[in-house]
């Protein structure tokens, strides 16, 4: 914090802004403040719609995670209900700072750094895409409390193709077209194949309103349609290009026999699950 920002502070009469900074997984940096007119702070103007509003910073010098909330009225320009729902800000990067707007280029004070935890919104006659949200922020100390040894589980604890897994993703991808796609629905132009190994794998939008959005895959059946786990909470994605990515089912007949990883599989098949606890010896 510099000298200049120490004494605004210090004064007795102060010019005090929040100022918020947000990263999308996209790449999408977005700034917002509670002063009413837009500010330009170290290289980001930070807009004053849709006018959010931060509740009491509570913080700790312990382990327990910071935590705040923020609410604000839905903007098509910048924080819309579609993305919300979509889950374009899942996971999202926040660093709160507070600033003095009158002065802005002395610098701004770190208050807060973590994640987007839960969001909550409320629409206005029923319309979609109007209405209040409440955002609220949890601190990178989450990662701690979160923290600990993993469970004993027979299912793979790692992600195909991750650090962990180390599987080789090439030639396990593909991009297809979109001919029909509506709700948890996607019919694809060209059969797909080996369309059973895409079951658990995920489809990455490339074009159109939902580029970049991901989903999970459940199944797919004729080898054409792709049933996902989750909406697409749009209207539809007739035409659009995607990249679709084969999954796994974590069982450690699968990692053998499928991808021949066995030396790599997270999770321990041959421990014994709570069910023997519960079964009787034999004559």
């Amino acid at each position: 914090m510099s000298a200049a920002l120490q004494a605004a502070l210090a004064g007795e009469v102060t010019a005090i802004a929040f100022c918020w900074k947000l990263t999308r997984s996209d790449g999408v940096i977005l700034g917002f403040t509670s002063h009413d007119r837009a500010l330009r702070l170290e290289g980001l103007t930070y807009q004053a719609k849709p006018g959010m509003t931060p509740s009491a910073v509570s913080t700790s010098a312990g382990f327990e995670p910071d935590s705040m909330a923020v609410a604000g009225a839905l903007s098509a320009a910048a924080v819309r209900a579609a993305d919300l729902d979509m889950g374009r800000w899942d996971g999202a990067r926040v660093e709160l700072t507070c600033c003095d707007w009158s002065m802005p280029e002395v610098g701004s004070m770190l208050l807060m750094r973590g994640y987007i935890g839960d969001v909550t919104r409320m629409e206005r006659g029923g319309m979609p895409g109007s209405g209040d949200y409440s955002v609220e922020l949890v601190s990178e100390m989450v990662k701690l409390v979160r923290g600990g040894p993993p469970r004993c589980s027979p299912i793979c604890r790692a992600e195909l193709g991750d650090a962990r897994c180390r599987v080789d993703m090439a030639g396990r991808t593909m991009l297809a077209v979109v001919v029909e796609g509506v709700a948890d629905r996607l019919i694809v132009a060209d059969p797909l194949f080996e369309p059973e190994a895409y079951s658990a794998g995920t489809v990455r939008f490339l074009t159109g309103p939902l580029a970049g959005i991901e989903r999970q895959i459940a199944t797919v059946s004729d080898g054409m349609e792709i049933v996902l786990e989750q909406d697409l909470w749009a209207a539809g994605a007739d035409g659009e290009k995607v990249q679709l990515q084969q999954g796994c089912d974590k069982r450690f007949e699968t990692c053998v026999e499928r991808f021949g990883n066995g030396l790599a599989f997270d999770g321990e098949p041959h421990v014994p699950g709570s069910d023997a606890l519960v079964r009787y010896g034999e004559g």
